[in-house]
């Protein structure tokens, strides 16, 4: 099977990275929705394998044991009304998503190698069938290095805290940034190609137009859109 992260990837790829509580969600569904590509949320992967850790009581800092659980765990993801889905075991875990055991575990979920190797793989799957908007904190670094099609959302840390507290979270965002810009396995970094946007003054709709001129200006075929 050829590697969809590689130049012939089959479809469309337009990867948005950022930060926690930096808009990029808000903007990828927006974006994903005006070219009529699925929207990837490539957190909610990594969430609700955290939920499944917490709900089995494996340790998630114990990665032999996560990796075991996974092992023995259907990992099924799909595409429903334009959006990325992932069922554990038949068991949808969406309505545990955000649940504050979820929150608190979810960085220490994410610095596990096996983890990331299984759900990098799940995420470029996608772009076997699908265009997509594919949203994280390593799209344009790790998952699809190779599409032309990178963009960097940030935003203040005062503004990223607000918005962290509307979405009624308690985590610090400066440890968050330090927990995922520092772990060895796919950290959160800007690409080096990666056109930079920050979205402190921006509404959603200022962010996807900002985007959407650039992809026209890199050549993307957006027909009559």
């Amino acid at each position: 099977m050829p590697d969809p992260a590689a130049k012939d990837h089959p479809h469309i790829v337009i990867a948005i990275d950022g930060p926690a509580a930096s808009g990029k969600s808000s903007v990828a569904r927006a974006l994903a929705r005006k070219l009529r590509y699925v929207y990837v949320n490539t957190g909610a992967m990594y969430r609700a394998v955290t939920w499944l850790a917490v709900d089995k009581g494996v340790p998630v800092v114990d990665a032999g044991r996560v990796q075991q659980l996974l092992h023995f765990t259907k990992v099924e993801c799909g595409v429903e009304d334009g959006q990325s889905t992932i069922l554990l075991d038949d068991v949808d875990p969406t309505p545990h998503l955000v649940d504050e055991a979820v929150n608190a575990n979810v960085s220490a979920i994410a610095t596990l190698p096996d983890v990331r190797r299984l759900l990098t793989e799940k995420q470029r799957a996608f772009a076997y069938d699908y265009d997509v908007v594919m949203e994280g904190r390593d799209i344009g670094s790790a998952v699809f290095p190779e599409t032309p099609y990178k963009f960097y959302v940030d935003a203040s840390p005062e503004i990223r805290a607000l918005r962290r507290a509307r979405q009624g979270l308690q985590d610090s965002i400066a440890a968050r940034d330090k927990v995922d810009s520092s772990r060895r396995t796919s950290p959160l970094v800007i690409a080096e190609d990666a056109h930079v946007i920050d979205s402190s003054n921006l509404t959603v709709e200022g962010v996807v137009g900002e985007i959407f001129g650039r992809l026209k200006q890199k050549g993307l075929p957006l027909g009559e859109l």
